[in-house]
Parts: C-alpha cells; structure tokens; sequence
C-alpha cells in the first residue's frame, strides 16, 4: 500500500482518557470526526532547533503546510513510541533516535479538504542532528528552525502550518531533551 492509500489504514479509538474502544478505517474515521490515538514527534537538535517537514503536495489532508517532525497513527497492536519511531523512519528517513513521551493532548479541526481531526495526540520528543532523507512522497521540505522563531511564526502565519503544531510545540517545549 502506498503512503497515499489511507482506505485499508485502521486507527485506534479512544475516549478522551486515552482508553482504547476499538479499530476503524483512517479516512472514514477522519470524515467523522471520530476521538482516535495519535502521535507527533518534535526532534530538537543541541541547540534547541526544532527539525520542521513541510507535507509533500499528495497528503490527504494539510498538504503543503509546515509541520512538526513527523506524526501519524499508532497501529492497533503498537505502542505510541514504536508508531514515533517507525513514522520517523518512512516519513524522514531517521532510522534511530531515542524519544519520550512529553505529554498528550485533545483536538478537533475541521480541515482544508472537510475532514475533521479529532485526535488524542501523544507527544514524542527527542534530540537528533543532521541531515534528514525524507520521502518525497511524505515531505517536500524540511528545515532545523530556533523554537522561538517558529512558535512566533506559527502565531504571525497560522494558515502555513498545521492545526495541530501550536498545541504541539507548547507540549514539547518544556520537555526538550538535553
């Protein structure tokens, strides 16, 4: 199945105390709005930067827009962090890097294309250096930015970056590693 082929993709559903209630198709689950587990990953380098993607043009939804690391859903029988580590991997290229859970959070956003997020967002932070080889068809672009320059940025131009980037950041900002 290719990255873009989210219709045999299933997600974890939840309450909003993070307690599983079964599995349903991604895009179904994503039309209505349903409460299911996420992940996003913030990898800071020894200076505080913040490693951005920006998302390749053929994503499903948020496409073109700036994000944090990576992000995605946690397969049925995976663990939240296994779900970061593998997403870093097809999505940057990242093949090994320790990461942490820095806390979680609920949102709902109605998307560019009428989908709605409603997730309950695990925060996974870590710390990495170089040079990422992301997926083309996952990522467009990427960037190391200062914390304090993005969190002032994603305030000034909101409609450049994801929905779920500003409640991401105010998670793992005071939970950087290092």
């Amino acid at each position: 199945m290719s990255p873009a082929d989210t219709s045999k993709d299933e997600v974890i559903l939840v309450d909003e105390h993070d307690a599983e209630l079964g599995v349903a198709p991604k895009l179904e689950v994503h039309r209505d709005g349903r409460l299911h587990r996420a992940v996003s990953v913030v990898l800071f380098d020894d200076s505080g930067h913040v490693l951005l993607q920006r998302r390749a043009s053929t994503k499903y939804h948020s496409a073109g827009l700036w994000s944090n690391t990576c992000c995605g859903h946690p397969l049925p029988t995976e663990s939240t962090i296994d779900a970061g580590t593998r997403r870093l991997r097809a999505e940057m290229g990242i093949e090994a890097c320790a990461l942490a859970l820095a806390g979680r959070f609920i949102y709902r956003a109605r998307l560019d294309n009428g989908l709605v997020e409603h997730e309950l967002d695990h925060v996974l932070v870590g710390v990495w250096a170089g040079s990422p080889l992301p997926d083309a068809r996952e990522v467009s672009a990427w960037q190391w930015m200062p914390l304090d320059q993005l969190t002032t940025d994603v305030e000034k131009h909101p409609r450049s970056y994801t929905a779920w980037l500003k409640q991401t950041l105010a998670i793992a900002s005071p939970s950087r590693p290092g």
